[in-house]
């Protein structure tokens, strides 16, 4: 099927060049202004998408994000954000990259060309039919991507995926796919731009309310998150006191007790 990547369409600015900073920087934003209202419009498909991978979390299942360059960095950012924020097991949300872990730092040439890495990189996790897979890749004709839903499809795992190109390949062969429409980049092709910050809109949305779902939030906290650095203790602390109305002292004994925000408010309350 023939489609339009747009993009990949020329900028509506030309001679960047010789712009002054002020003027590249107000123009970039001027273009990033438009990319929240691109996904508002990709809302209905976010829903079906999300509604999918609560569904399989819930029957322990896993999400699995596969992408390329810049889009595999970001499935990789996402998934690798929901332990420390949200207290779930490390191998709950993961991020898969063409080109494996040296790709986060530094392309890896070819690596996303490849047909049958993609799931063979899936199959190393051990995918089963309980999981769901999204294929993340803002053109939307990424090998490594596609190739590895098609494989999904035939072994019966649920499959989404985020693109920015209607009608791509990518988007035909997903069961969810999610299309955010944000148009020429500012930089022709440098889909690191609008298409990037779009894709890490719907990520933060997918995974964000999957996990409210799933009952990793209280009121608006994230009760669950791990302590790792002495920022999040103080915030695990101002919760507890917002929470339980106690002082500083006792909600720091406390936290040090149950070593997390929601234990140490249930075995108050429960006390």
């Amino acid at each position: 099927m023939s489609f339009i990547k747009t993009t990949e369409s020329d900028s509506k600015y030309n001679h960047l060049e010789k712009m002054s900073v002020s003027e590249l920087l107000q123009n970039i934003n001027n273009e990033d202004k438009t990319v929240a209202f691109a996904v508002e419009k990709a809302i209905p498909q976010i829903e079906k998408l999300t509604e999918k991978v609560v569904e399989r979390l819930k029957i322990g299942g896993r999400l699995f994000y596969i992408g390329a360059g810049t889009s595999g960095r970001l499935g990789i950012v996402d998934a690798s954000e929901c332990p420390p924020t949200f207290g779930v097991p490390h191998d709950l949300v993961i991020g898969l990259i063409a080109g494996g872990d040296t790709a986060i730092r530094k392309a890896v040439e070819f690596a996303e060309d490849s047909e049958t890495q993609g799931w063979d990189d899936l199959q190393k996790e051990n995918i089963s039919e309980k999981d769901i897979v999204i294929g993340i890749a803002a053109s939307g004709t990424t090998p490594y991507v596609i190739a590895a839903l098609q494989k999904c499809k035939e072994n019966n795992v649920a499959t989404g995926c985020i693109t920015c190109n209607e009608g791509s390949p990518l988007a035909t062969t997903a069961e969810f796919p999610v299309v955010v429409a944000v148009g020429p980049e500012f930089v022709t092709g440098s889909s690191r731009m609008k298409a990037g910050t779009a894709q890490k809109l719907v990520l933060n949305m997918i995974s964000t309310t999957a996990m409210i779902q799933l009952g990793r939030v209280k009121g608006n906290k994230m009760v669950d998150m791990q302590l790792s650095n002495n920022k999040l203790v103080d915030r695990g602390i101002r919760m507890i006191i917002a929470e339980l109305n106690i002082s500083e002292i006792e909600a720091q004994k406390l936290l040090e007790k149950y070593k997390n925000v929601r234990n140490a408010i249930n075995n108050f309350q429960n006390g």
